[in-house]
């Protein structure tokens, strides 16, 4: 189902699409930003529950500075120094991260645009975009696809697709905030996790790895058995102090497509697992959260939600 959602400071008129199954699971997803806006699942007491954070208008959307629910490109994550070089020539991007380094594309975010609507009925939708040759930086036109399809499973699936014209780089991902207690529940800290690795990126003090790989074993980045984000996100340890929590990637095992992590809340019983065919994924604690204001009045303040971002390593072009 389609709604008007509002008018973009551009003029353009941006929609919402209700993808929904028969076991009260229901998706709200914009065609501006190619954005997850809610996520509504049954409790263990068959309540509802909104479980992703998300803002109350376009407007907010527009304004917002958190990618709460953002489609990522066209490279999520880190590249060091904000420039790399690709056969033979170099590239100079925005830089948005410390006045250095470039977060999630630069300053001109996939997620602050205008997409398409390629398809759409009661359970998916796909949202395009082209992104022209020298966009955020990049080289090569690249034609992009991201579907969100709802299933009988239980499952919100997210599927990228992308062709250029060129060799380029393509690291895209979904930064959706997630809360299993309720999006305005507080802390989302409080949630069980696993994570399938058996080791994470060092980083230095600007969160661009170093590109030496440390075991977990031992650690407090060590989710291999679950237990509960809050338990050691303060220990004495200096990647979580740079960090000011989680905030790094994690070194997946196996390949192919696995289940990578998992969540869940005591409160409500709510349970999420974590699928992709990607090597990394950044766990991030929502250490940079700082009281923006969402859904039905909500403050969402440090560690009100959790990320699971599937990705290549960042900095991989370094």
């Amino acid at each position: 189902m389609k709604k008007e959602f509002g008018t973009t400071r551009n003029g353009e008129t941006a929609s919402c699409y209700i993808l929904k199954n028969s076991k009260g699971m229901k998706a709200v997803v914009s065609d501006f930003g190619a954005a997850l806006l809610k996520l509504y699942v049954p409790d263990k007491n068959g309540k509802s529950q909104d479980v992703v954070l998300g803002y109350e208008t376009l407007e907010d959307y527009e304004n917002g500075g958190d990618s709460v629910g953002a489609t990522v490109g066209r490279v999520a994550n880190r590249i060091g120094t904000g420039a790399f070089e690709l056969n033979g020539k170099k590239y100079e991007l925005t830089k948005n991260d410390n006045g250095k380094n470039t977060l999630h594309g630069g300053i001109d975010f996939y997620n602050k645009r205008m997409w398409s609507v390629k398809e759409e009925d009661d359970t998916h939708v796909v949202f395009m975009l082209v992104s022209p040759d020298g966009d955020q930086g990049f080289p090569g036109e690249v034609k992009i696809e991201v579907s969100y399809t709802v299933t009988e499973e239980n499952e919100l699936k997210i599927h990228y697709y992308a062709i250029p014209d060129q060799d380029t780089l393509l690291n895209m991902t979904n930064h959706s905030y997630f809360n299993l207690a309720g999006h305005a529940s507080g802390t989302a800290c409080n949630a069980k996790v696993w994570l399938d690795a058996d080791a994470f990126t060092e980083t230095d003090a600007e969160l661009i790895p170093t590109g030496t790989v440390i075991p977990v074993e031992g650690t407090p980045m060590d989710f291999r058995e679950g237990k509960k984000v809050a338990k050691e996100i303060g220990a004495d340890y200096k990647p979580l102090k740079l960090a000011g929590g989680y905030d790094h990637n994690w070194v997946l095992n196996g390949s192919g497509f696995r289940k990578a992590a998992s969540a869940e809340s005591e409160e409500t019983g709510i349970k999420m697992e974590v699928y992709t065919d990607l090597p990394g994924i950044q766990f991030y604690s929502g250490n940079f959260l700082a009281g923006a204001k969402g859904k039905q009045g909500a403050v969402y303040g440090k560690g009100c939600g959790i990320c699971f971002e599937t990705q290549y390593f960042p900095d991989a072009i370094h």
